[in-house]
């Protein structure tokens, strides 16, 4: 199959410009894939004329099912780690042929799942060529314990911070004017956040995970990123590389370059292409290669 005549039904209610699925969207089209969205409430009108039918979280209906000569469908789960969410998704797993989740281990729950963490989209997340003005950047809410701690912890010690809620379009910018990305995964796995910070060039301080989630994505300690594993740790590495300019700039530039090269929703897509080719046994399409050589599923 020639790469561009493969054709994709992506289904996801397209009720907000920054859901996930917008940005697989937006890499098919990238790409070339004759790609056409769905809403769910239209799944019966979807014609059998597509090679894929790639449902997109969005933290819908997810008991509500697509129609069953609708194949191969393939599900992207988000919402794992909420636990409303998880119990609905495991009960609909078993409709599609295969699942993709962002988190490792609900991937590891599953019986016909695969794990395929979140990404970037460059045209968003990449910094706007300002001065870094920001000591340290957070976008986002403040959660619940521990992060809530964390963040009013920041705000005291580092009052020259952008912390708090903004419009997705303007993360690329505030992260790019931040000398500091912080980030606390509240699931325990790699979130977005992680490669929004790491796209924009900026240096992100992360709380250590219990897995190997980072070193699997080629994401290493101190060459790419930061960990910290206690709040006193996290105060000390913020203080140490404020006042290191060179090494945090160069553990930006790294972290940045990976990413570009190895994490956008763009190598998401022919990643979660190439496995289920060879999952399902169906034809996909020549994946190029500068993408396809990158996978690590």
């Amino acid at each position: 199959m020639n790469f561009r005549s493969m054709r994709i039904a992506l289904i996801f209610d397209k009720t907000r410009p920054d859901t996930t699925g917008t940005y697989f969207e937006r890499a098919a089209k990238e790409l070339g894939l004759q790609v056409e969205h769905w809403w769910l409430k239209e799944a019966s009108q979807i014609p059998k004329a597509f090679d894929l039918y790639l449902r997109i979280d969005h933290g819908d209906d997810y008991l509500k099912p697509l129609p069953s000569a609708l194949h191969p469908a393939v599900f992207y789960a988000i919402d794992t780690h909420l636990p409303h969410s998880w119990r609905k998704i495991r009960q609909m797993a078993k409709d599609y042929e295969l699942v993709f989740c962002c988190h490792k281990s609900a991937a590891h729950r599953l019986r016909n799942a695969e794990w395929l963490p979140v990404g970037c989209d460059l045209s968003v997340h990449s910094p706007q060529g300002q001065a870094q003005v920001w000591d340290l950047a957070f976008v986002g809410n403040d959660g619940g314990l521990p992060r809530k701690f964390y963040l009013q912890m920041l705000r005291e010690r580092y009052p020259n911070s952008f912390i708090g809620s903004a419009d997705f379009t303007q993360l690329g910018r505030i992260y790019g004017q931040a000398r500091i990305g912080f980030n606390y995964s509240i699931a325990n796995d790699v979130n977005m956040r992680v490669f929004e910070v790491l796209a924009a060039q900026t240096l992100l301080v992360t709380n250590a995970l219990r897995g190997n989630e980072f070193s699997q994505l080629g994401l290493e300690e101190g060459k790419h990123l930061v960990f910290y594993r206690s709040p006193q740790q996290l105060l000390d590495t913020i203080d140490y590389y404020l006042n290191h300019t060179q090494k945090r700039q160069a553990i930006a530039r790294a972290g940045s370059a990976i990413v570009r090269q190895r994490h956008t929703y763009t190598h998401r897509l022919c990643q979660l292409l190439k496995r289920v080719g060879e999952r399902l046994g169906i034809p996909v399409p020549l994946l190029p290669q500068e993408i396809s050589s990158c996978a690590f599923l």
